[in-house]
């Protein structure tokens, strides 16, 4: 019998440095009735999908930054999307800047989390790959400050079961490196949902430009593949702040294929009936990791700059 679960990739246009916490909940509640309508399981929301990308700007006053984070989850202002979407009957996965208090210690992370049919957090995730710079670059049009204002995530690739299925958390830049996926292919993931914020402009490499859709649908088409899992990708994009952000939220099926895409840099529900049972297709044929996969015989691994040059 197949274990289909529809998602909904909930894709956010622009949210504004000014806008409040509480209109940008209305839009993510909006996400949730039409994805209702659609015969929905889960919606997925863009990484740092209750603000505007606050990294883009250097901040020397703690208290300003602090107010992009939320403290609790969910709090006063997250109340009435949890309270929706288990009125729904919806899980979701939300992205969200985090202040954690670990020890006595203040954290902060970029983070993720799953939530399921009642309204209850399920998983969550933390992001590992931070991308950008900590130091301030003022020769930038717009900075990439992830390094300065997050903790690397300190939970790895956990997988959950939740849907019916075995689901996976990731955010953003964690989608270009291999070891994203495989991580979790190796607990058996069967769907990774992940929210990204990326420029169309790479000031250190602008001749990465014209390639930013490319790069974007490559690397979740090869971890989908390789990895023999649904990968569901969700943007926040358009022009935010003066910034051009990337769309093109998609859900990939594990053959690679991408299977339902928005095709708008605005609010956008992207649909796709997801059936889990595909997976086996992958993980007991081409990509059987127990019978194909021999890490012993792989040879000496160096980090890149200890690398023998060549001759």
């Amino acid at each position: 019998m197949a274990r289909v679960v529809t998602i909904g990739a909930a894709q956010l246009g622009p949210i504004a440095r000014s806008e409040r916490r509480s209109d940008v909940v209305e839009r993510l509640v909006a996400h949730l009735h039409q994805a209702h309508a659609h015969g929905c399981d889960v919606v997925v929301f863009p990484e740092l999908a209750l603000t505007t990308f606050f990294p883009r700007w250097w901040m020397e006053d703690q208290a300003e930054i602090d107010a992009f984070f939320e403290r609790e989850m969910p709090g006063p202002a997250t109340r009435p999307l949890f309270d929706e979407a288990a009125r729904l009957g919806l899980g979701f996965c939300l992205g969200y800047a985090e202040l954690a208090l670990d020890a006595g210690v203040i954290r902060r992370f970029n983070t993720s989390i799953l939530v399921d049919r009642g309204g209850r957090i399920a998983g969550k995730y933390r992001k590992v790959h931070l991308p950008g710079h900590a130091g301030h670059e003022p020769w930038r049009p717009f900075q990439h400050l992830e390094k300065r204002y997050f903790d690397v995530g300190d939970l790895g690739f956990p997988v959950f079961r939740a849907f019916g299925g075995v689901i996976g958390l990731c955010i953003c830049n964690d989608r270009r490196w291999p070891e994203t996926y495989r991580v979790m292919g190796l607990q058996g993931v069967e769907m990774i949902l992940l929210g990204y914020n990326t420029p169309a402009h790479n000031p250190p490499a602008p001749e990465h430009d014209a390639l930013a859709h490319f790069h974007n649908a490559l690397v979740m088409q090869a971890g989908a593949y390789q990895n023999g899992t649904w990968v569901v990708g969700v943007a926040k994009c358009g022009r935010e702040e003066g910034c051009d952000m990337i769309g093109q939220s998609q859900i990939i099926a594990p053959s690679g294929e991408t299977v339902a895409m928005c095709s708008t840099l605005g609010d956008e529900l992207a649909v796709a009936r997801c059936d889990l049972d595909r997976c086996r297709s992958y993980t007991s044929t081409v990509f059987n990791f127990a019978i194909h996969r021999q890490p012993q015989h792989y040879g000496l691994i160096v980090e890149r700059k200890g690398a023998v040059p060549p001759d």
